[in-house]
C-alpha cells in the first residue's frame, strides 16, 4: 500500500520561508521521481516542481522558480521542499506525489502566506 504523509506547513508573512516533508512508504521510492502540487481555492491542482529518482534533475513552475528548491532523501524515503521569499499567492494544500504513476491523494498540507 503506498503512503504518502506530508507535513512542515504552516501560517508565514510575505518573504517567509517554510520547507515541506513527504514521508513515503509502500513503494521503492528510490525508484520514482517525485513531484510536489498544490491547489488553491478554487482553482485547479498545479505541479509545482518534480526531482528525478536520483536527485540528479529537477524541474520547477515557473511560478516559484528561483524560490523553491525540491530535495530528496532516498535512504529516509523522503522528498522536501523549500520555499524562499514566499508569495500571498503561494497559499495552497500542498501536496507530493510520484511523478507519473500517481498515486492516491494524502490530505496535503496547508502553507498560508498572509500578513
Amino acid at each position: 500500500q503506498v503512503q504518502l504523509v506530508d507535513s512542515g506547513g504552516g501560517l508565514v508573512q510575505p518573504g517567509g520561508s517554510l520547507r515541506l516533508s513527504c514521508a513515503a512508504s509502500g513503494f521503492p521510492f528510490s525508484s520514482y521521481a517525485m513531484s510536489w502540487y498544490r491547489q488553491a481555492p478554487g482553482k485547479e491542482r498545479e505541479l509545482v516542481a518534480t526531482i528525478s529518482s536520483t536527485g540528479a534533475f529537477t524541474n520547477y513552475a515557473d511560478t516559484v522558480k528561483g524560490r523553491f528548491t525540491i530535495s530528496r532523501d532516498n535512504h529516509k524515503n523522503t522528498v522536501g521542499l523549500q520555499m524562499n521569499s514566499l508569495k500571498p499567492e503561494d497559499t495552497a494544500v500542498y501536496y507530493c506525489n510520484r511523478a507519473a504513476a500517481l498515486a492516491s491523494w494524502a490530505q496535503g498540507t496547508q502553507v498560508t502566506v498572509s500578513s
